[in-house]
């Protein structure tokens, strides 16, 4: 019986969280003006093709290029060019976009592709992390739109770099941290921001450890690079290595310090965007890196990290306690959630204040509040105790929506450079505590670790500058 209850109860809530998401989406797209109907103009980066659509390069023909893209032709869109190292990956993305993809011009060299393209507007970046930094970077100086998948940079340096890079282009960027769109994630920031939790002091979030290697070394020798595929050019900026098959391209980068940033890269620039908007967060003072990295060149399966935010204006201060790989909050910690689903969950975010609770999942979707005194967790957007909370976050159709209107002159979008080059240093100050093997006391807004000059090689390492634009 009591699961029937609950299986109701869901039902009930879905069918109501449905219906609202709905409506704030046919708000948000009357505000805003949904991709397929905007008529607002901007000013060029390119010179517009008759039919007034924004044209755009996919840079990165892999598994997340490939989904951006697809999210990018139901925007009315063009997509008149298609830029990897790899040719099998352009041949890929082609197919996966069909007709609206068949015409689009292939490069191998994003440099050959800005001098061709002369009506290009716009690039979506969907390289591994340590190509995002100089891409962006090239293309924002060339006065074009930047759309640029999460994490924005592999280093701290470099992310600070892009945050004030955007404040001399006239540009429109986008990070690739999608939940950001999500009506249940914008009400939550409004719910935090009026103070309905009362003080946030700590916030559980935890995640599988992904499916790229970890705890390996780098393996001898070096096998024959695939016909098509430019090597030295993949590596880039990274220090150069012999290519291995399936131990670095594609997607198995991630694992690598050279190449990726892990979980905690992955998933920061996801799981924090709504505890970074709602509570104000700042920079983490303190990193605590509760398990030890295994050796020089990859992260560790699993992961637990403290990160303490000093208090601020009328914040207290907030421990973002951070699991990856297996562990996972204390059962007592979680026990409303899994109340709620029957269940342990196997990810989310919790924050919990001195007047109640709100959990989300990992992308800040799917939004669930208990306030001090209800019997469980309820949907945000179906909360009765809240619901006279003002809405004043603009509703919109999908992230993708987001970035194109604003590239057509419509508002600002959500999720700029600026916000997830913050968010993309929080990620990564954590990365420079794991990667230096112990806990440090960090000096965010001067990119140092305090008592550790040896840390400066991964906050702001040199790049190899040969295929560098």
């Amino acid at each position: 019986m009591k699961n029937s209850h609950l299986r109701r109860h869901r039902n009930t809530d879905l069918s109501r969280r449905r219906f609202l998401q709905l409506s704030a989406m046919a708000a948000g797209s009357a505000a805003l003006g949904a991709c397929a109907q905007s008529t607002a103009t901007t000013k060029p980066a390119g010179q517009r093709s008759s039919s007034d659509k924004l044209n755009v390069a996919l840079v990165g023909c892999g598994r997340q290029g490939i989904g951006d893209m697809k999210a990018l032709l139901g925007c009315a869109a063009n997509v008149i060019a298609l830029c990897d190292v790899d040719e099998a990956a352009i041949a890929t993305a082609r197919k996966a976009g069909g007709l609206a993809t068949a015409h689009a011009h292939g490069y191998s060299d994003y440099r050959h592709l800005l001098d061709s393209e002369k009506t290009l507007d716009a690039v979506l970046i969907g390289t591994p992390d340590h190509w995002h930094a100089p891409l962006c970077r090239f293309f924002m100086q060339a006065g074009k739109h930047v759309y640029c998948e999460k994490p924005l940079t592999r280093t701290v340096g470099e992310a600070r770099a892009l945050r004030e890079l955007v404040k001399t282009t006239n540009v429109v960027t986008q990070l690739g941290n999608q939940g950001s769109a999500a009506a249940s994630m914008r009400r939550c920031v409004e719910l935090l921001r009026a103070g309905v939790l009362g003080q946030v002091h700590d916030i559980h979030v935890w995640i599988g450890g992904g499916t790229w290697p970890h705890s390996m070394e780098r393996p001898p020798g070096a096998d024959p690079v695939p016909p098509g595929l430019n090597w030295d050019f993949w590596v880039g900026p990274s220090p150069q290595r012999p290519y291995k098959k399936d131990i670095y391209h594609p997607y198995n980068w991630r694992g690598w310090y050279d190449f990726g940033t892990g979980q905690v890269g992955n998933f920061a620039c996801h799981a924090l965007n709504l505890p970074l908007r709602g509570l104000d967060l700042d920079y983490p003072e303190k990193i605590e890196l509760l398990t030890r990295p295994t050796n020089i060149e990859t992260y560790a399966k699993a992961n637990r990290l403290r990160l303490h935010f000093a208090a601020r204006q009328q914040r207290g201060p907030v421990v973002v306690h951070w699991y990856d790989g297996g562990p996972t909050p204390a059962p007592e910690i979680v026990q409303d959630v899994t109340a709620l689903f029957g269940k342990p969950q196997e990810q989310g975010v919790l924050l919990i204040g001195d007047k109640g609770i709100m959990y989300t999942d990992v992308w800040n979707k799917g939004g669930l509040i208990k306030l001090t005194g209800e019997p469980r967790l309820k949907d945000v957007l179906w909360h009765a105790a809240t619901r006279n909370i003002p809405v004043t976050l603009p509703r919109v159709r999908a992230h993708m929506d987001e970035w194109v209107s604003a590239c057509r002159g419509g508002p600002p979008t959500f999720s700029d450079f600026e916000i997830g080059g913050h968010l993309t240093e929080i990620a990564l100050a954590a990365v420079v505590a794991m990667r230096l093997g112990h806990s440090i006391a960090w000096d965010g807004p001067n990119m140092l670790v305090r008592g550790a000059p040896d840390a400066a090689q991964y906050v702001q390492p040199p790049w190899r500058k040969e295929w560098i634009g």
